[in-house]
């Protein structure tokens, strides 16, 4: 009875959660079927600028059902190059094929796009390279789009093709772009952003579109929203680079504001408009005017620049449409530069170089100006953000559309019952200041205006401070705070800092105390922010910061080359205050199971163990086959620390997210 009992819980548990999960709107990706139609209606009635705009989309070789198909390929791969062009050739080919069957009904459209998404479909295997994540992320967005139109407009595709295209994107595509690209400059992340945005929406996975909508206001990358427009004034953080891949980061970043708004979200709002302010900036000084700058150092710490650059300043790519009828037509907002950068470019050619944009925004988002106007109830809020301040937890959102207010709903448990903590909250944000210490909760919200209210939003689980054997501590970082979050399952940690090997300690270090023996497991998560972090365990005298301690540290060992350091295993100690630490074992390099390119895309486990006065250091793949990593004899008394520690070996801080974390205290 116990075990049926148990059974029908977890059944109730899933029909609950189903219940609450938000479908998808579909066509729902870069086009809406009232983009469609709209497009559709325009063109037949020769509508100004949307037809001038139809007109050069037309003329383009990918917009023939006549393209004859350059693929399909087993491999492609960037740097090295193996089938780039050929690959985004066809997928332009498959996209435009796909929106002249839309505007047109001409089924030869429909069945050049259906060949050419079944081809690559059925064929393609792996994408490779040093670059492979640029690879997956601009290309395979618009087949993705293309498959999105085919599929909700009786194309006649079969069935099963549509299968194996989900299959397809879900263990081809998305498993190069799962995890972002936080080594890099922000428009990767971008790229992989809107790409996972899409198959998510293609495939009808709502945790897929959860996380790629966190990961764009809260990830740890220089793709996140106020990472990529790092201030107020606009200035983008590729500003120092060039201005080509400025406009590239701002428009891959639009792209996923317009996946969202389709699907009833208003990311374009997001942090006060700040998408906007980064084209104001980025069209200002393209079109030859002064800009503000302010000297900037990157989330990898490898991108400094001084000042702004000024190459190729002034060549305007296709992305300004888009952003321009959003703000300005839809929303009523003023967008001076944004508006004469979309006049100097209309219409709007193909989105240039490969497939980089979708381009011809001028045939895909034009719209006259005019009231917004909201049918139903809103849907739910998305990508729940919850940290731990210094008054209680609180909780950011993204915004649906047509929403008038919020409440919010707290559980002690995953999938509630839920208690509701706040009503008729007005801006997507809130501080619950009724917490208790410790304890982990489950955070909710619904949105609401005169028409009704939606379902609960997906929850998010956060720990009002660490859990009660938990505490942490900044050493060493005189006037630089990092902090740790617990969510139930994760800690996320930022830490400044050069870690521990000199005179002076500098990390965020994550503890508990310890008497007697004892061990403290960890397992690493990919990827960190930058690729200068020093991630580790420790065992310290105290909370000085440079007390008697040893440390297993994961480091990344310097070879002359910045885009990929030789990360591997140290065991350090310090065995009396103010003396230098010493590197007792030098260890082994990590295979490609945990690092690719140098750059860590996998898994790895450490664990530091005690006995007596032998401290030990040892390290995984997998969490069951150890390797030993040294060992010292270092007496610390009766009373220690044991804990994880994040430095970010730069002037910036890092991110770095554990989880499978234990201590064992004999």
């Amino acid at each position: 009875m116990k075990n049926s009992h148990t059974l029908f819980c977890l059944v109730l548990q899933f029909v609950m959660i189903v219940a609450n999960a938000q479908s998808f709107v579909h066509p729902g990706i870069l086009h809406s079927r009232e983009d469609l139609d709209r497009m559709k209606r325009a063109v037949a009635n020769k509508e100004e600028p949307i037809y001038s705009g139809y007109q050069v989309f037309i003329q383009n070789p990918a917009s023939q059902y006549s393209y004859k198909m350059q693929g399909p390929l087993k491999t492609v791969g960037r740097n090295p190059t193996v089938g780039q062009g050929t690959y985004d050739s066809d997928a332009n080919a498959a996209h435009q094929n796909a929106v002249m069957w839309a505007i047109t009904g001409d089924k030869r459209y429909a069945e050049k796009a259906i060949e050419i998404v079944n081809a690559w479909s059925s064929t393609l295997t792996s994408i490779t390279g040093r670059d492979a994540i640029l690879m997956a992320g601009l290309g395979p967005f618009k087949m993705v789009n293309a498959a999105e139109i085919l599929r909700y407009t009786n194309s006649r595709w079969k069935q099963s093709d549509i299968k194996q295209a989900e299959k397809h994107f879900k263990e081809v595509i998305y498993p190069v772009l799962k995890d972002y690209a936080p080594f890099a400059n922000g428009n990767w992340d971008a790229a992989a952003m809107k790409t996972v945005m899409a198959i998510a929406v293609f495939c009808n996975d709502r945790s897929m579109f959860e996380d790629a909508l966190e990961y764009y206001v809260n990830g740890r990358g220089n793709g996140r929203l106020t990472y990529y427009v790092i201030n107020e004034q606009g200035q983008i953080q590729e500003s120092g680079r060039d201005q080509a891949h400025t406009q590239l980061g701002i428009g891959l970043l639009a792209e996923c504001c317009a996946i969202a708004w389709n699907q009833g979200l208003d990311l374009y709002s997001y942090a006060d408009n700040r998408l906007l302010k980064g084209f104001e900036y980025v069209a200002k000084f393209n079109l030859g005017n002064d800009v503000p700058f302010t000297e900037w150092l990157d989330r990898t710490g490898k991108y400094h620049h001084t000042k702004i650059s000024q190459q190729a300043r002034g060549e305007l790519r296709a992305v300004y449409e888009q952003v321009y009828n959003h703000y300005v037509n839809q929303q009523g907002l003023k967008a001076p530069y944004t508006e004469q950068a979309a006049e100097k470019l209309r219409p709007e050619g193909p989105g240039k170089p490969g497939a980089d944009h979708p381009g011809y925004g001028t045939l895909y988002f034009t719209r006259k100006k005019e009231e917004l106007s909201v049918n139903g109830a809103p849907v739910p809020p998305a990508a729940l953000i919850a940290s731990d301040t210094a008054t209680g937890v609180e909780i950011k959102w993204i915004s649906p559309i047509g929403v008038n207010a919020y409440t919010v709903k707290r559980g002690t448990k995953r999938g509630g019952p839920y208690t509701t903590v706040a009503k008729n909250i007005t801006q997507p944000e809130y501080v619950d200041k009724n917490i208790k210490p410790g304890t982990l909760y489950y955070y909710t919200v619904t949105a609401s205006n005169s028409k009704g209210e939606s379902r609960n939003s997906c929850e998010i689980p956060i720990t009002a401070g660490l859990p009660s054997s938990w505490r942490q501590k900044d050493i060493g970082n005189k006037g630089m705070k990092g902090y740790s979050l617990f969510d139930g399952k994760h800690f996320k940690v930022e830490g400044w800092g050069g870690a521990g090997d000199s005179l002076a300690d500098e990390m965020h270090f994550t503890y508990q105390s310890i008497k007697g023996n004892g061990a403290i497991t960890v397992r690493i998560n990919p990827q960190p922010s930058s690729q200068f972090s020093r991630i580790g365990l420790e065992i310290r005298k105290g909370l000085v910061d440079n007390c008697p301690a040893v440390s297993l540290q994961l480091y990344p060992g310097n070879t002359g080359q910045i885009e990929a350091p030789n990360w591997h295993v140290r065991l350090l100690n310090r065995k009396e205050n103010s003396e230098k630490a010493a590197l007792d074992y030098a260890g082994f390099g990590l295979d490609s199971s945990a690092v690719t390119f140098g750059r860590l895309t996998g898994y790895y486990w450490l664990r530091l163990q005690r006995k007596g006065e032998l401290i030990s250091g040892y390290t995984s793949y997998d969490g069951k086959q150890w390797t030993g990593a040294g060992s010292v004899s270092l007496s610390l008394g009766k009373n220690a620390l044991i804990g994880f520690s994040v430095a970010s070996g730069m002037r910036n801080s890092t991110t770095v997210v554990f989880d499978h974390t234990a201590v064992k205290k004999e």
